[in-house]
């Protein structure tokens, strides 16, 4: 149970930080994003050395489903994560709210930082992008925390730089999700097309998470 609590945890700080970041920050302006962008890798580096001793600092639903279908955690523990992420994520997105209402702080991004499909060409586009930035991502994680030839203590700091480099690259299309719990908490507070489009944000990044997983065993280097 402690475990499914630190996800918990985790992915409530990376929503937080993350998309409290793109909402007071804005993603309108070069600085904006890096800005947004550094928060959320930062988050998952604080976050994988504070929790990753307890239950891995997955934070990430994409991440907890291409572990299990690796073969690395049982789908009791996956389902345990998935609650503990999800949980996480909506206290995340209640005291957004709560700040843009008692705080009276501006939202820059006008939906709590969740995402979106318009500047992506629409749901098709949105789709394509997520699933392959989400692919990399999940890719990289597979990668550095293999107890063989991952990166060991350094998989956290390896895993954040590469979020980083990811919502540089998507911010402007889709607002960055790649993690299904991080979309849920912001939309089902910012309702609207939020909320309406938060599907793609969690079949997307769960398609690439799962393709993540034979391509890694593909090129893993043999153990002895």
């Amino acid at each position: 149970m402690k475990k499914y609590f630190a996800e918990c945890v985790g992915t409530f700080v990376l929503t937080l930080l993350g998309c409290g970041t793109a909402m007071f920050l804005g993603c309108n302006t070069p600085a904006g994003v890096v800005g947004t962008a550094i928060a959320f890798g930062l988050s998952v580096i604080a976050m994988a050395y504070t929790i990753g001793g307890v239950s891995g600092c997955h934070i990430n639903p994409a991440i907890t489903f291409g572990v299990a279908l690796a073969g690395r955690m049982s789908w009791k523990d996956a389902c345990g994560y998935w609650c503990g992420q999800v949980i996480g994520a909506i206290i995340a997105g209640a005291i957004l709210l709560l700040l843009t209402k008692v705080v009276a702080a501006p939202d820059l991004t006008g939906a709590l930082g969740s995402n979106g499909v318009a500047n992506a060409g629409g749901v098709g586009g949105a789709l394509l992008v997520e699933i392959i930035a989400t692919f990399l991502f999940v890719l990289v994680v597979l990668g550095t925390t293999d107890s063989k030839v991952g990166a060991g203590n350094l998989a956290g700091l390896a895993i954040g730089l590469s979020l980083i480099l990811i919502h540089l690259v998507c911010i402007n299309l889709t607002g960055t999700s790649v993690n299904p719990a991080r979309s849920i908490g912001p939309a089902l507070f910012a309702g609207g097309e939020a909320l309406k489009n938060v599907w793609v944000f969690i079949v997307a990044p769960m398609i690439g998470g799962a393709l993540a997983v034979p391509v890694w065993k593909a090129i893993a280097p043999k153990k002895a």
